[in-house]
């Protein structure tokens, strides 16, 4: 099925009475790496990139795009949130063991939350949400989900999809108004 052929039948659920009411950026928290936490509901009118990370995975040199988009696209409403996770056993042992690798080889500023498990019967809530709702499950570490600023899904974007390639900033430019 091709994108707009999704688009058009998950717009046609509503009127079926078979979609979720729920929204990302209406219901979940996701702990902060640094202390407190961070409420999807406050994000509401913006869209958020989710992306469950490693620190020891391949591809963990895409935190330097995520940083990219962060600084470039963050005035502008964008909001990337990075998800460690140890669900594919690449992660770090701590949150503070991740917090400090990321500080001192990526010097990140964007938000970032505890080790999060993101597949399976112990996932967050919100990638429970998304394998309900929309069928998806990260696959590896670094697959993206880009979500509108209403909470809901807009596009994954698997491993190999690098941040700040065409595909993820046409669909960002897209939702804030590029």
């Amino acid at each position: 099925m091709n994108r707009r052929s999704l688009i058009a039948t998950l717009s046609a659920l509503p009127l079926l009475g078979l979609a979720r009411t729920a929204t990302a950026q209406g219901t979940f928290r996701f702990e902060s790496i640094d202390g407190g936490s961070y409420d999807m509901a406050d994000w509401r009118g913006r869209p958020v990139l989710v992306v469950n990370t490693a620190s020891l995975c391949g591809y963990t040199p895409q935190y330097d795009e995520l940083q990219t988009l962060h600084e470039e696209y963050g005035p502008r409403g964008l909001v990337v949130l990075a998800v460690p996770s140890d669900d594919f056993r690449q992660e770090l042992a701590s949150d503070e063991a991740v917090a400090e690798f990321c500080e001192v080889n990526f010097n990140l500023t964007l938000p970032m939350t505890t080790i999060t498990s993101v597949r399976g019967s112990g996932a967050h809530p919100f990638y429970r949400w998304l394998r309900d709702t929309y069928g998806f499950e990260p696959g590896w570490n670094f697959n993206k989900v880009l979500l509108d600023g209403t909470g809901q899904m807009v596009q994954t974007f698997g491993s190999n999809t690098r941040p700040t390639s065409r595909r993820i900033r046409a669909e960002v430019e897209a939702l804030i108004g590029a």
